[in-house]
């Protein structure tokens, strides 16, 4: 069974840090590149971060860059995002995502909520 599951959501107060881990299940991990978006009140869906499957390249939205960091371990089949420097406009529902040339699966998501 496939499966995808976040952890490390929650509440922060501004300029405090978070860190997302995405547990894959059910498939080749290792093969997948691995993403996270999210999703805020009112507001499309926002791509944030990807990295490729060996972990050799990582992109971010400008939103980020320089305050959140994607990184994997293919050996514990886990994606992670390090967000540092939190501000209330990063509260959203994040989500995790990975995809190959044949599937594309998706977590359930999990709330950070960024506020003093």
């Amino acid at each position: 069974q496939v499966q995808l599951v976040e952890s490390g959501g929650g509440l922060v107060q501004p300029g405090g840090s978070l860190r997302l881990s995405c547990a894959a299940s059910g498939f080749a991990f290792s093969s997948y590149v691995g993403r996270w978006y999210r999703r805020a009140p009112g507001k499309e869906r926002e791509l944030v971060a990807t990295i490729t499957s060996s972990g050799d390249t990582t992109t971010y939205a400008d939103s980020v860059k320089g305050r959140f960091t994607i990184s994997r371990d293919n050996a514990r089949n886990t994606v992670f995002l390090q967000m540092n420097s939190l501000k209330p406009e990063d509260t959203a529902v994040y989500y995790c995502n990975t995809y190959n040339w044949a599937h594309n699966y998706w977590g359930q998501g999990t709330q950070v909520t960024v506020s003093s």
